[in-house]
């Protein structure tokens, strides 16, 4: 049986979104809506891997997101939007993989080192957080998609849930399709320090952030280290301000600021007041839809609860299949 045109993928309810989310994943999942069936999920036991102290904080954070989602261009009428933990055979797939991948598979995964080195304030030394790549495995495959939408630095991440698809085809007989990368397009989103951008270091402008409170952050954002005063010429091309004009601001304005501050006519603080106009333009809508989504305080769940329902059918045909290969279709 050919399995239709699919593609899944997931972000953990750890705080609101910010423009890395959006550049960096969500805009081409808008853009996958209208070319194939799209399953977005709430990763919400993903984020019990690092926040499992606050799990009141992850709950607070699950409709929180779907907002984030919405806003910025999901339709629930053309995807499922939908809670990983509402589907528990999520959990039923993660513990059979479990038994089949090596613990070397885990401990290479360049994220778990990453993040074992960075986030010093909190606890990653449980099983949960070595082993969420399987998580993350059953995630994907219980959905069979042909697709999954990634960036550069996640390959590694898919290529971890390929192998594991294939160990289990090798063991149990051909089921899994080795989903295939659908790379987003390159979107490079520096945090106002310099690093990535992420919730993680506190480094982030946030999607439904006001743009009073933006502002002082921007004025104090890091622009290219070497020009130290504003008659210094300056290079966009190692400015850490300058890829949000690529992002954000049209091509005629950004020839402008390309020749203003190379020529040293143009400071740091002009470039910064037109990326505040940029980024007006460009969160005012999403202000908007969110206070429009506000109104409504049964829309998200509803949502929720249409697309777990969803979501379930095809989870339980795909764990039928897997009890089946392994033999563990007992009947009571």
């Amino acid at each position: 049986m050919s399995l239709p045109l699919r593609t899944v993928s997931g972000m953990r309810p750890t705080g609101p979104l910010h423009l890395g989310h959006y550049f960096g994943a969500i805009k081409n999942w808008v853009a996958l809506q209208d070319e194939m069936q799209c399953l977005y999920f709430v990763a919400d036991w993903h984020a019990l891997t690092s926040e499992f102290e606050d799990p009141q904080r992850i709950r607070e954070f699950v409709p929180e997101l779907v907002k984030d989602w919405i806003v910025s261009g999901l339709d629930p009428e053309k995807c499922v939007i939908f809670q990983q933990s509402m589907v528990k055979e999520h959990a039923e797939l993660t513990l059979l993989l479990s038994m089949i991948t090596p613990v070397s598979w885990l401990e290479r995964n360049p994220t778990y080192k990453e993040q074992q080195q960075e986030i010093t304030t909190k606890d990653l030394s449980n099983f949960g957080f070595l082993g969420y790549p399987v998580l993350m495995a059953a995630d994907i495959l219980m959905y069979r998609p042909k697709w999954v939408p990634v960036g550069q630095d996640q390959l590694p991440h898919l290529e971890l849930t390929r192998e594991i698809a294939r160990r289990f085809n090798s063991l149990y007989g051909g089921y899994f399709p080795e989903p295939e990368a659908r790379l987003t397009p390159a979107a490079k989103c520096p945090g106002l320090d310099g690093r990535k951008m992420s919730k993680s270091y506190g480094n982030s402008i946030m999607l439904r952030e006001p743009l009073e409170e933006i502002a002082p952050k921007v004025r104090g954002m890091f622009t290219d280290k070497n020009r130290l005063r504003r008659s210094d010429p300056g290079n966009p091309s190692v400015c850490n301000l300058y890829p949000y004009h690529e992002l954000m601001t049209d091509a005629a304005t950004r020839e402008e600021i390309c020749k203003g501050c190379t020529s040293a006519t143009f400071g740091c603080v002009d470039c910064k007041k037109i990326f505040m106009q940029s980024l007006a333009r460009f969160l005012e809508p999403l202000h908007e839809r969110r206070a429009e989504l506000e109104k409504n305080p049964d829309f998200v769940q509803d949502v929720l609860s249409d697309g777990n329902k969803r979501a379930r059918v095809v989870a339980r045909e795909t764990m039928e299949g897997v009890r089946e290969r392994i033999g563990f279709n007992f009947k009571e």
